[in-house]
C-alpha cells in the first residue's frame, strides 16, 4: 500500500512552527519575542500534478483550510469524493489561511499525495514538504502530536513558611495542584535558591486555584509561599515529541556514566520539534546551539527530521534579510550545518532543496567582505563567538575560520549536486581566503592566530585557533604550535561556557589528546554533576560557588540551568573515545578508531544510518558487532572489515587518568 502524506509548501510546516516557537519565551509575567526578522509560512497556496489514468478512479483532497480543487480547470470542493474517467488529469488543489499551515491529504487508491506533488506561492514551483508525523488523514499539521506523561514530586517539605516541592531532576512541564485549603501562589526554579525568591524567580502564578492546569514551564523545584500547614498535592504533566535514544555508555565509572545521562536528559529537553537553546530562559531556536545538536543527535537519537526542521527554521524562505539571530557567525555555522547533516543522512532529494537559500545565505555573506575576502561585521550585526573576550576591531579571525568552513561545505554540495563551474567559484574563494588569513592572521612570534590585525594589539585567544585546527585551516607545523602555546597554556584566558569547550575539545582530541580531553569532561562537566545538576547549565565557572553561580546577563537567575550546548559529552564520547564517524554520506562506509582503555568495563550502542554499533569492553578485550556492513575498525595501524553481526575482538591495555582533583 502506498504512504500518503500531508503535503504543504516545502519548509513551510518548520517555518511556520518556528515562528511560534520563537514567540514562546516568557519572563516574571511578560510574553518576550525573538528579537530578529521572523517568517511565517505562505499563506495562499497550490498543490498540483497531472495522472495519466488507465481506468477510472476516485479520490477526496482534505484540508482544515478552505478552498478548492480543479480537475482540468473544472471545479470541486474540498472534503468530498471526486470521480475521474482514464486519461489525463490534471489536478490543482487551492488552500489558504491567514492563521495555519496551508496544507491538503489526497486520499486516494491511485491519487494520492506524497513527495511528488509540486507546490506554488504563485511565484516558484518546488516539491512539497511532507513529514512521517502526519500521514493519518485525521492528522492536522497544525495540531502537534506531543506525548504527554504524568509526573510526582520525589519530596515536599516546609520550609520558608511555605511548601518546597522537589520533583527530583528538572523537566518541562504543566502542573495543576489538588487538596488545596486556598488560593496558592506559586514560584518556579531551577534550583533552589530560584525558587524560594518570590521576587526575582523567572516564572511565577498568583491566585493558584483546585485544578487549574498551569502554562508548560521549565523547573525542578516549586515553592508554594504562606502555605505551612495546609495540604497539598501537585502533578506535573511532562510535554514532548517521544524519540527513541539509540546511545548507550554503561562504564566502570560511575561518574562517567552520570555525565552522560545528564547530558542526554540536556539534549532531549532541548530538542523537540526543534532544537532550541534552552527550556526555560530564551526557549528560541539558535544557530549556535543547533550546530552543536547535530552533532550530539548523530551520536544518541540519529533523528534527521529534528535537524531537518531546524535548519528550514532558522533560514525562512528564500531571500536573506538578516543574518541568523543577527549573528554573523551563525549564518556562517548554518550553512557548515547543512554538510554536517548530509554526512550523517545522505540525504541528498534535502540539498537539492535547501540549496537555493544557501546559495543566497552564502551571497549575502560575502556581499560584507572587503578586498581580502575577510568578513566584517556591520552597525546592525553581532559578531558573538563566544562570551569570552575577544578583539574585535575589523575582521575578526574567528570568523574568517567559520566563513573558510562555509566556503569549503558550498564547495563540497556542489560537486554532490553535479554543479562543478560552481563549485570551482567557492573553492577559488577558499583558496584565496585561506592565504590571507594565513598572511594576517598568523602571528609567528606567539605560534598563534591572534584575534585582530587591525587593532595592533595581537590579542592571542583560544578561539580562532580552535577553529583552525578544527576547520584544517592550520598546517601541521602550526597545529602542534598551537597545541603548545595555545591550547595546552593556562596562560590563555580559560573558557568558561561549554558552547566554546564543545570546539575547544573536538580540536585537542583532532590533535589525539584523549586524556586531557578525558579528564575535562570528568572535571568540567563532572563538577556540574557534582554539584547536584541534572540537566547542563550555559555556563560554568569553578570559581563561583554560592547563589551567584546562577547568575547571567545582569539578572540573579538568568543562567540557564539546562541548555543544549552543555550536552557535548554525548558527541565527545562517541565520536572520538567509541571512535565511529562516517566516511561517506549516510554512513555508507564508516570507520572506527576505538580510544577505550579508560574503562575496564563498558556496555555501549551508537547509531549509524540504518544500523547500530555495538562496543563491549571486558577483561582487556573490546568487542565490536554491528548489524550492517560497511564499516572498518582501526586498531594499531590494522584496518579489520566489520561485518554484519560478526564481532571484531581487540585486546586494549586498561588505564586509568588521575585528575587534577586527586581522582
Amino acid at each position: 500500500m502506498n504512504q500518503t502524506y500531508w503535503i504543504w509548501y516545502p519548509g513551510d510546516f518548520a517555518i511556520h512552527q518556528g515562528m511560534l516557537q520563537n514567540f514562546s519565551r516568557e519572563e516574571r509575567g511578560m510574553q518576550w519575542p525573538a528579537y530578529w526578522y521572523l517568517e511565517d509560512c505562505y499563506r495562499n497556496v497550490k498543490f498540483l500534478k497531472t495522472y495519466q489514468l488507465k481506468n477510472a478512479t476516485s479520490f477526496m483532497v482534505r484540508s482544515h483550510q478552505p478552498g478548492y480543487v480543479t480537475v482540468n480547470e473544472q471545479k470541486y470542493s474540498l472534503n468530498e469524493p471526486i470521480n475521474l474517467t482514464a486519461g489525463e488529469q490534471q489536478i490543482v488543489i487551492y488552500v489558504f489561511s491567514a492563521k495555519d499551515l496551508p496544507c491538503v491529504y489526497v486520499a486516494g487508491a491511485e491519487i494520492y499525495s506524497d513527495a511528488s506533488w509540486v507546490a506554488s506561492n504563485y511565484i516558484q514551483e518546488r516539491p512539497v514538504g511532507w513529514s512521517a508525523m502526519f500521514t493519518s488523514n485525521t492528522d492536522d499539521p497544525n495540531q502537534i502530536p506531543y506525548r504527554c506523561r504524568e509526573t510526582f514530586p520525589k519530596q515536599i517539605v516546609e520550609r520558608a513558611g511555605g511548601k518546597l516541592i522537589d520533583f527530583g531532576r528538572e523537566i518541562n512541564a504543566t502542573v495543576r495542584f489538588t487538596k488545596l485549603s486556598h488560593p496558592i501562589q506559586v514560584c518556579y526554579g531551577e534550583s533552589v535558591a530560584e525558587a524560594l525568591d518570590t521576587v526575582n524567580c523567572y516564572y511565577q502564578q498568583r491566585d493558584v486555584r483546585e485544578n487549574e492546569e498551569l502554562p508548560k514551564r521549565a523547573f525542578r523545584y516549586l515553592f508554594i509561599p504562606d502555605y505551612p500547614d495546609g495540604q497539598l498535592e501537585a502533578v506535573a504533566t511532562q510535554i514532548d515529541l517521544p524519540m527513541q535514544n539509540h546511545g548507550i555508555f554503561k562504564s566502570d565509572d560511575p561518574l562517567l556514566n552520570q555525565i552522560w545521562q545528564v547530558s542526554l536528559r540536556t539534549f532531549k529537553l532541548c530538542s523537540d520539534l526543534f532544537f532550541i537553546d534552552g527550556i526555560k530562559r530564551d526557549r528560541w531556536i539558535w544557530g549556535g546551539d543547533a550546530y552543536q545538536d547535530n552533532f550530539i543527535n548523530q551520536y544518541s537519537f540519529f533523528n534527521e527530521e529534528v535537524d531537518r526542521r531546524t535548519i528550514l527554521a532558522l533560514r525562512g524562505h528564500d531571500e536573506v534579510r538578516q543574518h541568523i539571530n543577527t549573528i554573523v557567525d551563525y549564518s556562517l555555522l548554518w550553512i557548515i550545518s547543512i554538510y554536517n547533516h548530509y554526512e550523517m543522512s545522505g540525504d541528498r532529494d534535502f540539498l537539492q532543496m535547501i540549496m537555493p537559500r544557501m546559495e543566497k545565505m552564502m551571497d549575502y555573506l560575502l556581499a560584507q567582505t572587503n578586498s581580502l575576502g575577510f568578513i566584517i561585521g556591520r552597525p546592525q550585526d553581532w559578531i558573538f563567538v563566544d562570551w569570552s573576550p575577544i578583539d574585535k576591531e575589523g575582521p575578526v579571525a574567528a570568523e574568517q575560520m567559520f566563513l573558510l568552513q562555509a566556503l569549503k561545505a558550498m564547495t563540497v554540495i556542489k560537486k554532490v549536486l553535479g554543479k562543478t563551474a560552481d563549485a570551482q567559484h567557492y573553492q577559488q574563494r577558499f583558496d584565496q581566503l585561506k592565504q590571507n588569513v594565513w598572511k594576517y592572521f598568523w602571528d609567528e612570534a606567539s605560534g598563534a592566530f591572534i584575534d585582530s590585525y587591525e587593532s595592533k594589539r595581537r590579542h592571542v585567544t583560544r578561539h580562532a585557533n580552535i577553529l583552525a585546527v578544527l576547520f584544517a585551516v592550520a598546517d601541521r607545523r602550526q597545529q602542534q604550535l598551537i597545541l603548545e602555546r595555545v591550547l595546552l597554556n593556562d596562560r590563555v584566558t580559560a573558557l568558561t561556557t561549554p558552547y566554546f569547550k564543545f570546539f575547544e575539545q573536538d580540536a585537542l582530541c583532532k590533535l589525539g589528546q584523549y586524556d586531557q580531553v578525558y579528564q575535562t569532561i570528568k572535571e568540567y562537566w563532572g563538577a556540574m554533576v557534582e554539584k547536584g545538576a541534572t540537566t547542563v547549565w550555559e555556563e560554568y565557572d569553578p570559581q563561583v560557588s554560592g547563589d551567584a553561580q546562577y547568575a547571567m546577563y545582569g539578572d540573579p537567575f538568568g543562567k540557564s540551568l539546562c541548555h543544549a550546548w552543555g550536552a557535548s559529552p554525548v558527541y565527545l564520547l562517541g565520536r572520538y573515545f567509541f571512535g565511529l564517524r562516517p566516511t561517506q554520506a549516510g554512513y555508507a562506509t564508516f570507520e572506527i578508531q576505538p580510544h577505550l582503555a579508560y574503562f575496564q568495563k563498558l556496555h555501549g550502542q551508537l547509531p549509524i544510518k540504518d544500523g547500530l554499533v555495538h562496543f563491549k569492553v571486558n577483561r582487556g578485550q573490546l568487542t565490536i558487532t554491528c548489524d550492517r556492513n560497511g564499516g572498518t575498525v582501526i586498531s594499531q595501524g590494522k584496518r579489520i572489515p566489520l561485518l554484519a553481526n560478526q564481532p571484531v575482538v581487540i585486546p586494549i591495555a586498561c588505564r586509568r587518568i588521575a585528575s587534577k582533583k586527586g581522582g
